[in-house]
C-alpha cells in the first residue's frame, strides 16, 4: 500500500527515495540509498531484509535489472512484491508482481523511476512521472517530495495515507536528507513542512561534522536564512540560548 519514487541526480550524483503509504513508518521498512551507489526501494509486502543484500549488489555495481532479477531469485514470495532500483550509472528497472492489489504499476525514466500499489488508479503514478520529468533542474530532495505530493494530489490511496520519507545521500558515507513522518494525518503536508525547514540546513550539517567550531544551529540559520529570526527565534531566544 505504497507509492514511491527513487532517482540519481544527473548533475549532482545524489540517490534518493521519497515514499508515503497507508502503513505507519514507512521510512524504515522500504527505501534503501547506498552513499554513491543506488538507491532502491521493495514495497507492496514490504521485507526489510532483502534492503541489505540490495545494498550489497549496488555497492557492487550490479544494474538495477540484476539487482531486481538476484532479489526476485532469493526471494520466497516475489510476486507479492514492487521493487524499484537506480544503480551506479543511473540506470532504472522496476518491477510489479502480479500479487500487488490493485492499481499497481510502475514508470522509469532516465535516472528515475516510480511505482505504487493500492491506489485510486494509474493517474497516480503518471502524475508523479510527470513530476520527476518536470523537476530535474531542482535538487533532489525537492524532487522527490515533489514527487510523493503529486502521487497524493493525483488521489493517492483509497484509505489515505499515514506516513511519508525522503532520504538523500551524495558522497558521504551519511545521508545529508533523512526525514521521516511515522505516523500522521497528512504526512506528506507533513514531509513537506520538515523538508522546507531543513532544506537550508544541508549545508551547515555538512560543514558541522566537518569544522565542530561552527555556531550553534540557530545562530548559523538567523544568520543564513533570510526572515527567520522574526517568524521563530525572537520568542524563544531565552531558550535557545542555552541549548
Amino acid at each position: 500500500m505504497t507509492f514511491s519514487a527513487i532517482a540519481r541526480c544527473k548533475r549532482t550524483g545524489q540517490f534518493g527515495v521519497g515514499i508515503a503509504t497507508y502503513s505507519p513508518n514507512v521510512g524504515m521498512r522500504c527505501p534503501i540509498v547506498v552513499p554513491g551507489y543506488g538507491a532502491a526501494t521493495i514495497q507492496a509486502v514490504a521485507n526489510p531484509i532483502m534492503l541489505a543484500p540490495a545494498a550489497r549488489m549496488l555497492e557492487n555495481c550490479y544494474r538495477a535489472a540484476k539487482v531486481v532479477r538476484e532479489l526476485q531469485d532469493a526471494d520466497s514470495y516475489p510476486e507479492y512484491r514492487q521493487i524499484c532500483v537506480v544503480d551506479v550509472n543511473g540506470g532504472a528497472y522496476a518491477s510489479t508482481g502480479k500479487e500487488n492489489a490493485a492499481w499497481a504499476g510502475h514508470e522509469v525514466g532516465d535516472g528515475w523511476a516510480v511505482a505504487g500499489n493500492v491506489l485510486v488508479g494509474s493517474a497516480v503514478v503518471q502524475a508523479m512521472a510527470a513530476s520527476m520529468e518536470r523537476t530535474e533542474d531542482l535538487p533532489l530532495a525537492e524532487r522527490l517530495v515533489r514527487a510523493v505530493e503529486a502521487g497524493r494530489d493525483a488521489g493517492g490511496q483509497p484509505e489515505g495515507q499515514t506516513s511519508a520519507a525522503v532520504k538523500v545521500c551524495d558522497r558521504h558515507p551519511f545521508p545529508i536528507v533523512d526525514l521521516r513522518v511515522d505516523l500522521h494525518d497528512e504526512p506528506e503536508k507533513e514531509l513537506r513542512r520538515l523538508w522546507d525547514w531543513y532544506a537550508p540546513m544541508v549545508p551547515y550539517y555538512l560543514e558541522r561534522a566537518a569544522v565542530p567550531k561552527v555556531p550553534k544551529w540557530w545562530q548559523w540559520r538567523q544568520e543564513n536564512v533570510p526572515g527567520w529570526i522574526a517568524r521563530h527565534l525572537q520568542p524563544q531566544q531565552g531558550r535557545k540560548a542555552q541549548g
